[in-house]
């Protein structure tokens, strides 16, 4: 006898044969009418339609009429782990003031550094808690989280060891990634390599204790070079670890094409990625994580190439950026919006892209993103028709309910899950 029946009117049912799905590969996506989920030991045990469930014997049974089931949602590029908030640049944003003359004034970055340095490691982590549990709310149940708001050993390692802990205490599985090289830190300015250095000393230690699985840098004007960042992703890759970039944000650095270069499992951002990037990216197995929200709430016009990616041959993902400087939202309900207003993805992509892809993206392909007998029962029951309304419907949270590893973790009239530190 299962533990759970869910029936749905529709089920999203993402799949790729052990690798992400490229290029028209990701408008392709398996629906099932009138579906039916069981889950056994918070396993999924059976995925198939309600006609051929009706031998199942059940404990419980859902009865989603008239919703959509999914897996779990993936959001692979975020900054959970930071002291503090940046309101106050909003006016600064909106007079037109450039980030990288945000960022040279002392703000942006480097203003949560110094907040996040500041803070207590308790302190972060209830912090960290209550944006997961928002994040939760919205159909996340895995993640990525970077630190880069110590740019010093101290807190570089403190916002690991957060996330570390937020990981065994909450729901949501979280991947970690090294970002100290996120900016250059005061004490460094004009010796960036020095720094670079410095973050390299601590590859031991983050390995030893388990702290990270992958390196990330920002190659961008101002911060590091594309040689610097290649040097520094190389050793770290030496090291053991999976490597990530931030990739040709603002400039067309030639960030994208280094990544597909030297094997980068993920390139992000690319808002600038020239048409060779563009073109390396679909011959590459470097997946493209783009991150609309973050284009639209400093403004710019131009957003990421997404299409030329897609027509390219290239896997692409979609993320929050979850931070408090350029794109302070938990709801990647919202960042899917985007992608079908902004990106001109369709529903088929962006579903596609914010599960099997994003999971990809993140070194957990093989574990989530995807409903499969055998796998956790992460699953979303949503309050919509089907699979098309989600991208539609922008600025609410269609969510019923979530659940991680076969039990409700979130749901509606609950909408905000609420776990606490255990003592």
């Amino acid at each position: 006898m299962l533990d759970t029946i869910i029936f749905a009117t529709q089920i999203v049912v993402p799949y790729s044969e052990g690798r992400p799905l490229r290029g028209s590969e990701m408008n392709k996506l398996k629906v099932i009418e009138n579906g039916a989920i069981g889950i056994k030991g918070g396993k999924i045990t059976f995925v198939g339609t309600q006609e051929e469930a009706a031998h199942l014997q059940a404990k419980e049974t859902i009865d989603g009429t008239g919703k959509l089931l999914s897996p779990g949602l993936v959001d692979p590029h975020t900054h959970l782990v930071f002291g503090g908030s940046r309101e106050h640049e909003l006016a600064l944003k909106q007079q037109g003031v450039p980030y990288l003359e945000i960022l040279a004034q002392g703000g942006g970055i480097l203003s949560t550094v110094k907040a996040t340095r500041e803070t207590s490691e308790k302190a972060l982590f209830e912090k960290g808690l209550f944006h997961l549990n928002r994040c939760l709310t919205y159909g996340v149940t895995t993640m990525e989280v970077k630190s880069g708001y110590g740019l010093d050993k101290e807190t570089e390692l403190k916002q690991l060891r957060v996330a570390k802990k937020l990981n065994e205490a909450h729901p949501i599985d979280l991947v970690s990634t090294f970002l100290g090289a996120h900016a250059i830190p005061e004490n460094y300015k004009g010796r960036p390599d020095a720094f670079l250095e410095e973050m390299l000393s601590m590859l031991n230690e983050i390995s030893n204790k388990g702290l990270a699985e992958f390196v990330d840098i920002f190659c961008e004007t101002g911060v590091f070079t594309v040689e610097q960042s290649r040097n520094f992703l190389q050793k770290a890759k030496t090291a053991g670890f999976g490597v990530k970039i931030h990739a040709d944000e603002i400039d067309p650095l030639g960030g994208t094409e280094m990544a597909c270069e030297i094997g980068a499992i993920s390139a992000d951002h690319l808002v600038g990625a020239s048409k060779e990037g563009v073109r390396m990216l679909g011959q590459s197995d470097t997946i493209a994580v783009l991150l609309p929200g973050t284009t639209f709430y400093l403004g710019k016009d131009q957003f990421a190439p997404a299409r030329d990616m897609i027509s390219s041959g290239a896997a692409v993902t979609l993320s929050t950026d979850f931070n408090p400087g350029s794109s302070p939202t938990e709801n990647i309900q919202f960042i899917m919006n985007l992608a079908a207003l902004r990106l001109k993805m369709t529903p088929e992509e962006i579903w596609n892209a914010v599960t099997v892809n994003a999971a990809y993206a993140i070194g957990r392909g093989d574990v989530a993103g995807s409903l499969l007998e055998g796998r956790s029962a992460d699953l979303v029951l949503w309050d919509v028709p089907n699979y098309k309304y989600v991208p539609y419907h922008y600025g609410v949270n269609h969510v019923n309910k979530v659940w991680k590893s076969g039990k409700v973790v979130a749901g509606k009239g609950d909408m905000h899950a609420n776990y606490t530190l255990s003592s």
